[in-house]
């Protein structure tokens, strides 16, 4: 149902979108977080928002910092890590702005407690949450240093039990190689979980894999950027590359 009581034709009635950091980045002018970007965004998310669709939102960092980039100079692990947590929360309050701009209701949640900025993570008010129409945007990865955001991504897809893991990207599916590198790659339509896991292909790094594929969790890797492509996935339609148990 949409909030304003119309049943709409989508195929997920409840989706977990991971947003890389480096997507809110404008390669143009090498701005960490581009205004214009997270406009842009949020005017396809609440389109989303409009079908009715249940969401929720785990962002990464990499606009910001990366846990790993402090090692060069000494940095430990956690220490890095935890700062790169920081960096999802301040990409998570940017994105709940850009939304909030656009009139879509918004909880953003952390990982790490900070109550004078977001709510903590707790999966049966997240729950409550996304059941009262409200897009719920997660921050701070799992909380705990030495694990990916995409791993926060598929733990928190198990947690709410989403229909699908939505992987935003800048190319529009799965290749053999690298299409920017080798214009030959091929793209794939669908996979299986065995299938992705002995081509050793990088959709998402291990522990995120097998979480998806013990909660049979369907991953679709598609072009975020590609005008209407997140509307017609959520739809059901042919877009990105789909990565299934079968």
């Amino acid at each position: 149902m949409t909030p304003s009581g119309k049943r709409s034709d989508v195929k997920f009635r409840r989706i977990l979108l991971k947003l890389s950091g480096e997507a809110f980045r404008d390669r143009a002018t090498g701005e960490s977080l581009s205004p214009e970007i997270f406009r842009s965004m949020a005017v396809q998310l609440k389109r989303v928002h409009a079908l009715g669709v249940e969401m929720a939102i785990v962002v990464g960092g990499g606009n910001i910092f990366r846990g790993l980039a402090g090692a060069p100079s000494g940095m430990d692990r956690s220490t890095g890590d935890h700062m790169g947590m920081l960096a999802t929360v301040i990409n998570s309050l940017a994105l709940q702005a850009a939304l909030e701009s656009e009139g879509v209701e918004v909880r953003t949640m952390t990982a790490i407690a900070m109550p004078a900025v977001a709510e903590p993570f707790i999966r049966r008010r997240a729950l409550r949450h996304l059941e009262k129409g409200r897009v719920v945007v997660l921050g701070a990865g799992t909380g705990n240093p030495f694990f990916s955001t995409d791993t926060a991504a598929a733990l928190r897809a198990s947690e709410i039990e989403a229909d699908v893991l939505l992987k935003a990207t800048k190319v529009d599916g799965i290749y053999t190689d690298d299409p920017k590198k080798k214009p030959s790659a091929r793209r794939f339509d669908r996979l299986t979980y065995s299938e992705a896991l002995r081509r050793r292909l990088r959709i998402m790094d291990a522990a995120a894999f097998a979480l998806c594929q013990e909660n049979k969790i369907p991953i679709i890797v598609f072009d975020f950027f590609k005008p209407d492509e997140i509307l017609r996935v959520v739809r059901g339609e042919k877009a990105g590359t789909v990565v299934t148990g079968g």
